[in-house]
């Protein structure tokens, strides 16, 4: 399957389930970055657009690329309260913006998709002199005993399940090309509390996860939802977690 498929019929589960982002890790890159609230982002991925909101609200114009159809209706209903967004049908290859026309390029949560090469392409094209690109994800603490057992559900569960952000791994050497060895990691913690129905979201806009209908589909939610009993104190679980993020370049 075309990877910019994999999300139709999980974009209302996308929006219900995933989390944002570190409010420290906004904090910073705004610190960084002097000219972000005045500036150009093309949000590349947008989603349903759960990034390019934290940009939105602080003045930052912000152009959504996002392929999916699905994901762009929601995206659409979801930010539909801001004159500062342009949404832009496209992909990380060909995002049809004009060359030099943003400050910035942001991807959360979703790089390990891209043709990393293309992408790279494309950002020299868009970009202005001396812009930047963000690449962002949430990432489950490796460490944490509710990591380990989820693992074991997905794998037990989930056929196409390959480790969590498509086997992205700590300074991957996809990230390491794309940037051609020179960015900044930073990490912020981040734990997400979560009720039943909103883990239940998470787990179901995954790329891997089994939909209503599919064979089993129903032992997968029961093994969720005996997971969630174990995990979850007075309602709600905590899952350890971190913003973490890769900014840099593109020569």
């Amino acid at each position: 399957m075309d990877a910019t498929e994999k999300f139709s019929g999980r974009a209302k589960d996308y929006a219900a389930g995933r989390p944002g982002y570190a409010p420290a890790f906004i904090e910073y890159l705004y610190d960084r970055f002097a000219n972000l609230p005045q500036a150009t982002v093309a949000d590349i991925g947008c989603g349903t657009g759960k990034f390019a909101a934290l940009l939105l609200s602080r003045g930052t114009t912000v152009y959504g690329v996002e392929p999916n159809a699905d994901m762009r209706t929601v995206c659409a209903e979801e930010l539909r309260g801001f004159a500062n967004f342009q949404l832009v049908p496209g992909d990380a290859g060909s995002t049809t913006l004009a060359p030099a026309s943003v400050d910035y390029v942001t991807v959360a949560q979703a790089f390990h998709w891209f043709d990393a090469d293309r992408f790279a392409a494309e950002c020299r094209r868009i970009l202005r002199p001396g812009g930047a690109v963000v690449l962002l994800w949430n990432i489950r603490d490796p460490e944490s005993t509710f990591k380990r057992e989820l693992s074991r559900v997905l794998e037990a569960h989930c056929p196409d399940y390959h480790g969590f952000n498509n086997g992205l791994t700590r300074d991957d050497a996809r990230i390491v090309r794309f940037f051609g060895g020179g960015y900044a990691r930073v990490a912020f913690d981040h734990p997400l509390h979560m009720n039943r129905e909103k883990f239940m979201a998470r787990c179901l806009s995954a790329s891997y996860s089994p939909k209503a209908g599919d064979a089993g589909f129903a032992a997968y939610m029961d093994a969720l939802n005996r997971l969630f009993d174990a995990s979850a104190e007075n309602g709600i679980l905590t899952i350890p977690n971190h913003t973490v993020a890769y900014i840099g370049s593109i020569g």
